[in-house]
């Protein structure tokens, strides 16, 4: 018997009733586990209204490269809005939320934690170093493992007609392989023998498997959303906004950033923006995933690798060239007001150039994105959004920040 085993007899409390959270919700109670599902309110009127009744519906391509599925209807155990009732007793909790909703969410965790149980964050986006300090400030001392993922297990949709979401789930793709990391990371061996009882990467566990990042901010430069995502937004928000007007009898909502707005230009501008990153994570003395020039240049970019892998000779097994079209892709955004600009400029591409600043690294490419973001929101998102003093690390020196990543000692 390991020593994570018991988990696999508690229930499954997933927070937040968005897709990822629907999905999982659904994924693991396929699976064959008690799940309980909570949103807050006022959201929870619309994202878990009728699901008690209705249960969700898990179904869609689910591409991955071992053919992993799971689809059926899932009728959750608890659907609530009490988070009390949601985290008694339960094993993992899982916080599938956007970064802006991390804070609530936590303060209405922390009090009900209890020993033992397992917080795994989709996608981390520095949750981790967020519900730290809070459990500092809120006088918290349960002994709970606190991790974060890259990413989140799937690509997926909840289906929409009409301004109206059905309990319904539609996944183009699963993971086969996920980069995580605890807070502190001496819990890190723990934490990755408790994902083999998370119902919700089973197509991780029985694909690539678990990835063990180097400390909680790796996990940060490990999310590829704001890589990939803010530069193709950006530089593409003219074949967006256009998307349905000019280029021909489109339907709006057919715009795909992946399918329309990549190429070679704007791939070549989001490898000198990984370039960035790299460099600071080497400054810093953590790590990230390495990819090759050439996965930038494919329709999925290197979120392929995700779900895709790469063959033995280290060549992504699916590439997705520029000059063909596709339909392999995921729809959208249809705004700049969508979370590829209005998250990751405010957190990820703030967070980095806040780290440049700290540890003296230059990040021109990634400034010049948070400059057009704001430009076009008509904000200054170099003062708004995330910062090192909100995540609790700003005036470490880089010796002080890898013991408190590594240890969780926090002297000051």
């Amino acid at each position: 018997m390991g020593k994570m085993d018991y988990l696999k007899e508690k229930p499954i409390a997933i927070l937040g009733g968005g897709a990822v959270g629907k999905t999982c919700a659904a994924d693991c109670k396929l699976a064959g586990r008690e799940v309980r599902l909570f949103d807050m309110l006022p959201y929870a009127e619309t994202s878990l209204r009728h699901i008690d009744r209705t249960g969700i519906e898990l179904d869609g391509i689910q591409r991955n490269l071992y053919g992993f599925k799971r689809s059926g209807n899932a009728k959750i155990d608890i659907v609530t809005t009490d988070m009390a009732e949601v985290v008694k007793g339960a094993g993992h909790i899982i916080v599938a939320a956007p970064a802006f909703a991390h804070e609530p969410f936590f303060r209405k965790l922390i009090p009900y934690l209890e020993d033992g149980q397992v917080v795994n964050v989709f996608t981390d986006n520095y949750g981790t170093l967020i519900l730290r300090k809070l459990m500092r400030e809120m006088k918290c001392a349960k002994s709970v493992i606190v991790g974060g993922w890259s990413s989140a297990p799937y690509g997926t949709r909840i289906e929409t007609v009409g301004g109206f979401s059905f309990p319904h789930v539609g996944v183009k793709y699963r993971a086969i392989t996920l980069r995580g990391a605890t807070l502190p990371m001496s819990d890190i061996e723990d934490f990755i023998e408790a994902s083999r009882s998370l119902s919700c990467i089973d197509a991780v566990t029985t694909g690539y498997g678990p990835e063990k990042g180097n400390t909680v901010l790796d996990i940060g430069f490990s999310n590829i959303n704001p890589v990939i995502h803010v530069p193709a937004t950006l530089l593409g928000v003219s074949t967006m906004e256009n998307w349905g007007k000019i280029f021909g009898d489109f339907d709006k909502s057919g715009y795909s950033m992946y399918a329309h707005a990549l190429c070679p230009s704007i791939c070549e501008v989001q490898y000198k923006f990984y370039g960035e990153e790299i460099a600071l994570a080497e400054e810093i003395g953590v790590d990230l995933p390495r990819y090759a020039y050439e996965s930038f240049f494919s329709r999925r970019s290197v979120l392929t690798q995700e779900y895709m892998g790469k063959d033995k000779n280290g060549k992504d097994n699916m590439h997705l060239p520029l000059d063909e079209p596709t339909t392999e892709s995921n729809v959208g955004p249809n705004s700049i007001h969508h979370r590829y600009v209005t998250e990751d400029v405010p957190v990820g591409c703030k967070i980095y150039h806040e780290l440049g600043v700290q540890y003296g690294v230059k990040t021109p490419v990634i400034d010049s994105m948070i400059v057009l973001a704001g430009a076009m929101h008509k904000k200054d998102f170099f003062s708004e959004g995330y910062s090192l003093k909100y995540l609790g690390i700003d005036e470490m020196g880089k010796t002080e920040l890898l013991k408190y990543l590594n240890t969780g000692e926090y002297a000051r």
